[in-house]
Parts: structure tokens; C-alpha cells; sequence
């Protein structure tokens, strides 16, 4: 508990508070009852003195305690002055009805206090000063009361009564302390929570920081292994060109390991984003099935599909991420079916406003699955049993990351199967409806004079391979300062800045440019980042940046950025 409130005066008064509106009426209804049932007309000065002094304690309390009470003495003297009164008054009832209701007015008025201080037990949690102050005059009372008629009360009697008071004094004592301790236990197991709570999501931050810092050091030499794979490709003969395909296989089979791990991390600390664009579902759907089609062959399964004209063509969402589920769905299938089809079913319905509701089932003629694997199968790096990874491969992330990826889009996906009866995987969405953009062109050459600045020299040539089918030849910086200094001095149409590197970083020199006057100050500049979340985007913008271009670089990608940015330049040069 704090300091300021170590006697837990504070917390106690804030709960008799919530109540007070209930103990009035509580105060009018007794005094009408006994209005009506006795006709006692006092009982009005009773109830209208017990309501004053809860308006008054209500009243006084923030007033009293506006100041932290830090001594014993303080806490005890705000007690009382605050709680003792509307106990005096509440169990001054409880003497008029033992005195004045014949025959079974002892037994009403020892009702009355126990009722009372067994409500004493909910408002005083938490400080025994609360509790003292509030329930030393009902135990008073009680003590008193059997002495107050001597002729009904005598002798055996008398002694039987005080043990049965005594008893219920010490069963409400009771009662209080095991709440305290019970509320006490709760606390403790509470800060045990939040204290586990806190350790479990430094790890996940500190996990996620490292796959941060591992990606950032691997896509570098993943971008320099496809790039020179995309090249060698594009201009060897025969045998060569096959050598470099198997190459950038390879490459793109590491990235999208790394992607996997890296998506993880993201939705594990909640930081994974979706984005809405338009985009061709039809030709999305075609283009996956296209891809697999050659695997599915030389495995002698059929791969179809089924309802594709029921799908509308452009709708708004992340293709990127659909495509992945999608290529996450169908690689599963294919690896575990050793005969018969892959189906892809599908299904569109126009759904609420102007948008479409999807279906998109892969059911293959697989093994199936027992119950319990359908249940583990959402588990991260779970493989169902352990000869799955020697046998098919694979980090056992993907369904995983597909099924949250599916929620994180407002869907799901869900799994049915049986034993020998092959699986269903079913991604349910609703996307918005789209009109059909204006076609987008990579240029197919380009007069620019670039500036690269990254501090790997893998990272400048694997660019300098990106840009050489544009007929560029860039200009490169190994660091912020020698790019500054290149840029002060010589004029650049673009710049390419890598985002994180030593001394400082890219949106730190990018900010610099802009603030001081020279020839590249409104040059553009093209994030080159390994996070692309739109967070970071957002930070590269409020840097002056005017375009990114996530790595491991897509060409189609980066040619689009220089496109854009070049664009922009001459609007505002004729401007």
C-alpha cells in the first residue's frame, strides 16, 4: 500500500462512499417499516440523524485526508472522527427495539448489529482502523443491551446471552481477519502476476531486438545472394542460368525463413501491421497456383481449383500477407500428400455495405490428422510428431503465423481433418470492394545520377546489381558522414539511404540534409530498411524521407521507389 495511505483510511473511506447512497435509502426503508409495523414516529429523528452524519462523513472525508495521514495517533483520531458516529446512531436502534418490542425485540436488535458489522467487513478492507473504529460501538452495544432489562434478562439467562454475544463478536472478527487475509493472499499473487507478467514481455522485447539485429546482419548477404542470382540468371547461358536459379532458390528459401521468425517476433509483442491497397484477387489466386502447379506435377498430384468465377476481381487488402497464407496453405498440403489432389474451393458473397465476404479452402487427400494434432496444429514450432522436420522440412511457424495473420485482417483460419480422410484448411475474409488502379510501369531505362549509402559493400554492389538493367551506374558512401560530405558538394537526383547504420543512422543524416542549404537539400531520399513496419516508415517520413524500399530488395520494388521519386523531382521542378 502506499505511503500516503498506510493505514488504509483512504482506500476504506472511498469504499464507504460508493455505498452511501444505499445506506440512506437503507436508513429511510427501516424507518418507514417500523413506522408503519409499531407506529413509532421517533423513528424519523433517528433515520434523518443517521443520514446527517453519513452526508457529513461523506463531507469530510476528502477534506480530512486531502493530506497524506503518516502517524498512528493521526490515522486513529481521522478514524474515529469519520466512522464512529454513524455506528453510534445505526446501533442506537438496535437498543430502542431490545428495550420496546416485546417477546422478540432482543432477537431484532442483535439482527441489527450483526447485519451491521458483517457489512463492516466489506467496507473496511484493508485497515484495521477502519474496522475498530466502525464496530467498537455495535460490540458495546451488544454488551450493554442485556444488562438494560433486568426483568426479562436474569441469572442463567443473562450468562447464556453474553457467551452467545461473545460468540458473535468473535465470529465477525474472525470473519474480517480471513478476508484480509484472503484479500492479502490476492495481492500478493497479483504483484507475483504482474511481476512474471513484466519478465515474460522483457524477454519477448529482448528476443525480439535480437531476431531484429540477426535480420538486419543476415538480409544483407541475402540480398547480395539474390541479386547476383537475379543477375547471373538474366545473362548466363545453359547450364549456368539453371546453377543461378538453384541459387536464388536457396536465397529465397532463407529469406523466407528469416521472414518467419521475424513475422513471429512482430505478433508475439503485437507490433506485426497489415496494410489496405487495392489489388487483382483473381490474378493473386492464379499466380499462387501457377507457382505450385510445377511442384504439385512432379509429385503426380493434381492441383486444382474450383469456384474461381465467383471471385470478384479487384477488392482492398494486403496482398502480401493473403499471399503468404495462401502459399503457407498450399506448400503444407503438397507436403504432406503423397497421392491423389490439392483443392483450392472457393467461394465470394457480398457482404455488409459494399464488400466481399471470402472463402478460400485447400483440402488435400493427405494422411489426416487425429484430434489432437488438429489442436496442436496453431502451436509455434510445434511439427505433430518428431520425424516431421527430418522428414518434410521446415521451422513449424507457418500455420501459425498464417492463423494470425488471418485475425490481424479481421478472418480467421481454421483446420478440420480425420485419420486417412485428408485435411481442410478454410481462410475466411471480408475485404472491401476496389476500382482497378491505373497500370504501374518500371521504367525500362533511366538517366539518373544515384547516390548509395550503406556501410556494407555487399549492400552497395548487390544495389548496383538492382539498378545496372536501368542502365544506372551509382555513386556510393560507405557511411552518413562521407554521404553528407558527397552531398554537400555534388548534385544527386536520388539518394538511396540505408537506415541503420554505426555513428549515424540514415533518418539522422537525412535530417541533416534537409536542414542544411546546398545542392541535394530537397533531393529524394529512398529509405533502405529491413524493418518495414509502417511504424518505422513513419519515422523515416518524419525524417524527410520520401520513399522505402524494404530489404532483401525486390527490383520490381526499388525500380517503382526511383520511378516515384524521380517523378516527384520534375513536378516540382516545373512547378
Amino acid at each position: 500500500m502506499e505511503t500516503s495511505d498506510r493505514f488504509g483510511i483512504q482506500v476504506s473511506s472511498k469504499a464507504r462512499r460508493r455505498h452511501v447512497a444505499l445506506r440512506l435509502a437503507t436508513a429511510v426503508i427501516v424507518a418507514g417499516g417500523l413506522h408503519f409495523a409499531l407506529g413509532w414516529w421517533m423513528i424519523w429523528f433517528w433515520s434523518a440523524t443517521y443520514i446527517g452524519t453519513q452526508l457529513l462523513e461523506a463531507w469530510a472525508a476528502p477534506r480530512l485526508l486531502r493530506k497524506p495521514v503518516m502517524t498512528p495517533a493521526e490515522a486513529a483520531t481521522v478514524a474515529v472522527f469519520l466512522f464512529l458516529p454513524g455506528s453510534l446512531v445505526f446501533g442506537g436502534l438496535a437498543v430502542a427495539l431490545w428495550i420496546s418490542v416485546p417477546g422478540y425485540g432482543p432477537a431484532l436488535g442483535v439482527a441489527v448489529i450483526a447485519s451491521a458489522m458483517i457489512n463492516l467487513i466489506a467496507l473496511s478492507r484493508g485497515s484495521r482502523l477502519s474496522f475498530a473504529a466502525s464496530a467498537t460501538p455495535y460490540g458495546l452495544y451488544l454488551l450493554v443491551m442485556p444488562m438494560l432489562d433486568y426483568g426479562r434478562v436474569t441469572g442463567p439467562l443473562l450468562t447464556t446471552m453474553m457467551i452467545a454475544i461473545g460468540l458473535i463478536m468473535l465470529n465477525i472478527i474472525g470473519a474480517w481477519i480471513s478476508t484480509e487475509e484472503a484479500r492479502r493472499a490476492q495481492m500478493r499473487a497479483n504483484d507475483e502476476a504482474d511481476r512474471r507478467r513484466v519478465e515474460a514481455e522483457a524477454a519477448v522485447e529482448a528476443k525480439s531486438a535480437y531476431l531484429a539485429m540477426i535480420s538486419h546482419e543476415l538480409r544483407t548477404p541475402i540480398s547480395a545472394i539474390l541479386a547476383g542470382a537475379t543477375e547471373l540468371e538474366r545473362t548466363s547461358p545453359g547450364q549456368g542460368r539453371a546453377q543461378a536459379r538453384l541459387i536464388r532458390s536457396a536465397g529465397q528459401m532463407m529469406r523466407g525463413l528469416l521472414d518467419d521468425l521475424l513475422d513471429l517476433s512482430k505478433i508475439e509483442v503485437g507490433r506485426m501491421e497489415v496494410e489496405s491497397v487495392a489489388f487483382d484477387l483473381r490474378a493473386l489466386i492464379s499466380d499462387a497456383v501457377r507457382m505450385w502447379r510445377p511442384e504439385a506435377r512432379a509429385k503426380g498430384l493434381r492441383l486444382r481449383v474450383e469456384g474461381a468465377r465467383s471471385l470478384p476481381e479487384w477488392v482492398e487488402g494486403d496482398p502480401t500477407r493473403i499471399r503468404q497464407v495462401l502459399n503457407n496453405l498450399i506448400s503444407n498440403a503438397l507436403k504432406f500428400t503423397a497421392e491423389g489432389s490439392i483443392t483450392l474451393r472457393l467461394s465470394a458473397d457480398r457482404a455488409a455495405g459494399d464488400g466481399w465476404a471470402l472463402g478460400v479452402a485447400v483440402a488435400d487427400t493427405g494422411p489426416g490428422m487425429t484430434p489432437d494434432q488438429v489442436d496442436r496444429l496453431f502451436t509455434p514450432f510445434d511439427q505433430l510428431d518428431a520425424g516431421t522436420a527430418r522428414k518434410h522440412g521446415g521451422s513449424g511457424l507457418g500455420l501459425a503465423i498464417s492463423r494470425e495473420l488471418a485475425r490481424l485482417m479481421g478472418g480467421d483460419l481454421t483446420a478440420s481433418s480425420a485419420p486417412r480422410e485428408g485435411a481442410v484448411f478454410t481462410v475466411a475474409l471480408t475485404l472491401p470492394a476496389a476500382e482497378a488502379p491505373a497500370a504501374a510501369r518500371a521504367p525500362d531505362a533511366v538517366e539518373a545520377r544515384v547516390l548509395v549509402v550503406d556501410d556494407h559493400a555487399v549492400n552497395r554492389q548487390a544495389i548496383a546489381l538492382v539498378l545496372a538493367p536501368l542502365g544506372i551506374v551509382p555513386e556510393t558512401a560507405a557511411s552518413a558522414e562521407e554521404g553528407l560530405e558527397r552531398l554537400a558538394h555534388e548534385v544527386f537526383d536520388v539518394v538511396l539511404m540505408d537506415v541503420y547504420m554505426p555513428d549515424m543512422d540514415g533518418r539522422e543524416a537525412t535530417r541533416r540534409l534537409r536542414a542544411e542549404v546546398g545542392p541535394n537539400q530537397t533531393v529524394p531520399v529512398i529509405a533502405i530498411t529491413a524493418s518495414a513496419t509502417e511504424r518505422d516508415w513513419e519515422a523515416c517520413r518524419a525524417a524527410g524521407m520520401t520513399g522505402h524500399v524494404a530489404k532483401p530488395i525486390d527490383p520490381a520494388q526499388l525500380y517503382a521507389a526511383l520511378d516515384a521519386a524521380l517523378a516527384g523531382a520534375e513536378a516540382r521542378k516545373a512547378a
